[in-house]
């Protein structure tokens, strides 16, 4: 499983189409593990761009603080499960969060 989370200043970007990179997170599930993390530099933004580039990265979940329904249903299309109103903390905290069930989510900080 490999996670994708939009960050700006180490921490998740609470808007996923202007952060300046993504941190892609390879864990196992089974283990609660992470195996690997790499940062790849946000492509320039174009709608409809990110679901594709992500997708090609091999991601299968992205964690944001928001994301309008039209971007939400994109990721979907390319098979990447979107969750939504992360708290804007390190990568690596949301990660571990997230395998161990405990990732606290609040309202889709986006409206577009």
């Amino acid at each position: 499983m490999r996670l994708a989370i939009p960050v700006a200043d180490g921490r998740l970007s609470l808007h996923f189409g202007h952060c300046e990179s993504f941190a892609l997170i390879d864990v196992d599930p089974a283990t609660k593990t992470i195996l690997k993390e790499e940062a790849l530099t946000a492509p320039p933004h174009e709608p409809g761009l990110l679901p594709r580039w992500l997708a090609e990265k091999g991601a299968t979940v992205i964690i944001a603080g928001g994301m309008g329904q039209r971007a939400q249903g994109l990721f979907a299309e390319q098979g990447i499960a979107v969750i939504v109103g992360a708290p804007a903390e390190a990568p690596q905290d949301l990660a571990k969060a997230y395998l161990a069930g405990t990732l606290k989510t609040g309202s889709n900080v986006c409206d577009h």
